[in-house]
């Protein structure tokens, strides 16, 4: 699914304007940037939480030059999702 495809999903649900209904899918997903940008963790009771994780410093490899190089600790967003979501996704998704 795309994002155009929730656009369209939105529109046929509620009835909005195209336009009104991409305003506000972008203005969600700025919002939840921003917020992850500024450190602050996004909780949405029974979809997910999404947080900002850290990442320790390690070592890796350049296999080409054969050398060891130092990768920083950093911070990456994540996405756990709610209990619920999970036991939804799992009895009603089949695969194969």
């Amino acid at each position: 699914m795309t994002k155009a495809d929730i656009v369209t999903n939105i529109v046929e649900e509620t009835g909005l304007e195209r336009v009104e209904a991409l305003k506000a899918v972008e203005a969600f997903m700025t919002t939840i940037k921003s917020s992850l940008s500024q450190g602050q963790n996004v909780y949405l009771r029974g979809f997910g939480s999404f947080v900002v994780k850290e990442r320790a410093e390690k070592t890796g490899r350049n296999i080409s030059k054969n050398t060891a190089i130092i990768i920083p600790a950093h911070n990456i967003p994540s996405f756990k999702p709610a209990k619920t979501f999970v036991e939804e996704v799992k009895t009603k998704v089949k695969v194969g």
